[in-house]
């Protein structure tokens, strides 16, 4: 990672997050029948996008990026970095369990973001990438 990338806080990769679940949102509205499976695969892959940005990514500045190359993330790592979450998504569906799965597994990546020296959630650990700012 060069000199003038700095690590995303906190507060940045959450605002970014929640921009990309209200469009998942959206598109549920909009798409009633497609639109689960089209959140699904834009949960998956939309650190993919963009050269290592979510369209919450990119409207707040962030970035993805591969934590030994520094390259941008690849559809790859964006699967990886975000099928916990992708479970979560598809287990939505059974109530109760499938709402404090995601709850469990929201609390756990922002105990581990807080805990982490280098800021990495679950699925960055998985993905092997980094949040920075553009």
């Amino acid at each position: 990672m060069s000199e003038n990338q700095r690590r995303a806080g906190l507060l940045l990769r959450t605002a970014a997050k929640i921009l990309d679940f209200i469009l998942i949102a959206a598109v549920l509205e909009i798409l009633p029948r497609a639109g689960f499976y089209a959140g699904l695969a834009y949960l998956l892959l939309g650190d993919g996008f963009f050269d290592g940005r979510s369209i919450g990514k990119k409207l707040i500045k962030l970035k993805v990026v591969s934590a030994e190359k520094a390259t941008p993330c690849t559809f790859r790592d964006s699967i990886l970095r975000n099928s916990t979450f992708a479970v979560g998504y598809v287990l939505w569906l059974v109530p109760w369990i499938g709402w404090i799965f995601l709850l469990l597994v929201s609390a756990l990546e922002f105990i581990l973001i807080l805990g982490s020296k280098d800021g990495m959630r679950l699925g960055d650990e998985i993905a092997k990438t980094v949040v920075i700012e553009t």
